[in-house]
């Protein structure tokens, strides 16, 4: 061999000793924040509230359209999301209730694959964390105090191979900050809200919590970034909709629909968006998939890593929802099923009252606006039609989503949609049959009260000791 044969082996040899090596899974930061509809972010609506670290991250990363949660209420939500099962499945149907103590947190998954597992904040409802087995917990909702953890832990751990961390903020969870630096006249109210100043005051309210849970976002993104590296995979999402009429509580999609943004560098393309339909359940089972884990057998949820990866552009061709209750303020169940173009809703019991907390508990910083709404009643046809379609449901309801995204307008008796109502129907009644849901009720009714009661003067049900 010469000289120049000698060189360039040389160099080949070099080239494979200095390789380097497979770094391993990424780094995985979760950002959760409560009660925040997709519709209410500014990266999704020209009249969303402002949100310029979400805008920022979708640059960075990928957008989904189409991300939904498993139930409109925090308990059952989050209990979806940790075990990758639907509510009648892992036990956890109505608000405040746990799944049953045989089913597997999917956390334990993360650390079978080599994780560490942390929990700031509002992860798991409530003091449930320590149920799905998270290596650490920090409970707490100050975002200061969050911060200031999450730092202490990420300079301890940073090099102690791969990290996981869960970090959910309370925002924008009532009672929102009546005293705030959002203009009420400058909002744009949604369609199925009433014009009202209470109504602009407290969603003024609402809407610093949602600026604040943004501004979080960038902190968070900022220090997973200077502390672990660019090989960090970072996803922003919420566990359903806000607590507004219709939203919370509801499978509409003002309830259901929350934002869904990921960032990985090398691996997410910056500035792209994905219409692939995602439930919540689908989270977890994408996290181990990630981490090169395995995932445990008869999972609802399944990985959609190859959406985020862009090698594919779908993944479910129907989003299943599921409401059962919440205590003594909530006895109303409802089970949907949604493709990209219809929904179906099924209120099971048509003979009740539709209620929750927001008409049961008028609070200042949640709901006082219902005082106001009740004095419209008398007067307005507008809020006339409007309260009698939020406590008085019919059967079933049918949308077209692509036409009639806030679901004002129910086809449900129109003959030319007959065939469709008919297969979304067999399509939700049989998943309920397989998921074991049989539509129970775990509080009591609330009767289908008359308009006349809609008035300041009156007392609502009050929350049982």
């Amino acid at each position: 061999m010469n000289s120049l044969g000698r060189r360039v082996l040389f160099a080949l040899l070099l080239s494979v000793w200095f390789m380097p090596a497979d770094a391993g899974p990424p780094h995985i930061v979760v950002y959760l924040s409560d009660d925040h509809s997709q519709a209410d972010a500014s990266v999704y609506s020209e009249t969303g509230i402002p949100t310029p670290e979400m805008e920022k991250m979708a640059r960075a990363g990928m957008k989904l359209n189409h991300a939904y949660v498993a139930s409109p209420a925090c308990a059952p939500s989050r209990a979806a999301l940790l075990t990758g099962l639907m509510p009648a499945r892992n036990g956890a149907e109505a608000n405040h209730t746990y799944p049953h103590e045989d089913v597997r947190s999917l956390i334990r998954d993360l650390k079978a694959a080599g994780y560490q597992v942390s929990a700031f904040g509002k992860v798991a409802h409530l003091r449930s964390a320590d149920r799905y087995g998270f290596d650490h917990i920090v409970a707490g909702k100050d975002h200061d105090k969050l911060m200031r953890s999450v730092e202490s832990y990420l300079a301890q751990h940073a090099d102690d191979g791969p990290l996981c961390v869960f970090v959910g903020t309370s925002n924008p969870h009532v009672l929102w900050p009546m005293e705030n630096g959002v203009d009420p006249a400058g909002l744009t109210l949604p369609p199925i809200l009433l014009d009202t100043p209470k109504t602009r005051a407290e969603r003024a309210a609402y809407a610093q919590e949602v600026i604040d849970l943004d501004a979080l976002l960038g902190e968070l993104r900022k220090l997973a970034d200077q502390t672990l590296g660019d090989d960090v995979l970072f996803i922003h999402t919420s566990d359903h909709g806000a607590q507004w009429p219709f939203g919370k509580w509801n499978l509409y999609d003002y309830g259901v629909r929350v934002p869904f943004l990921a960032t990985w560098p090398g691996k997410i393309a910056p500035g792209s968006t994905s219409d692939a339909m995602v439930s919540w359940v689908d989270l977890l089972p994408t996290l181990i998939d990630v981490a090169g884990g395995k995932l445990p057998a008869g999972l609802d949820g399944r990985s959609f890593k190859s959406v985020l990866l862009g090698d594919r552009d779908t993944h479910r061709k129907r989003i299943f929802t599921t409401h059962t209750g919440d205590k003594d303020m909530n006895a109303y169940p409802i089970r949907s099923v949604r493709t990209h173009k219809w929904k179906l809703i099924h209120n099971l019991r048509p003979d009740l009252a539709h209620t929750n907390h927001t008409d049961q508990l008028r609070r200042m910083g949640a709901s006082m606006f219902w005082d106001e709404w009740a004095q419209l009643y008398k007067t307005d046809a507008k809020a006339q039609a409007l309260i009698d379609r939020y406590f008085s449901r019919p059967p079933f309801e049918l949308y077209d989503m692509t036409q009639d995204p806030w679901e004002l307008n129910n086809l449900i008796d129109q003959p030319e949609h007959a065939q469709q109502v008919a297969a979304l129907k067999s399509a939700l009644f049989d998943w309920m049959a397989q998921q074991g849901d049989t539509g129970r009720m775990d509080n009591e009714p609330h009767p289908l009260i008359r308009p006349e009661t809609w008035h300041p003067d009156y007392q609502p049900r009050k929350r049982k000791k």
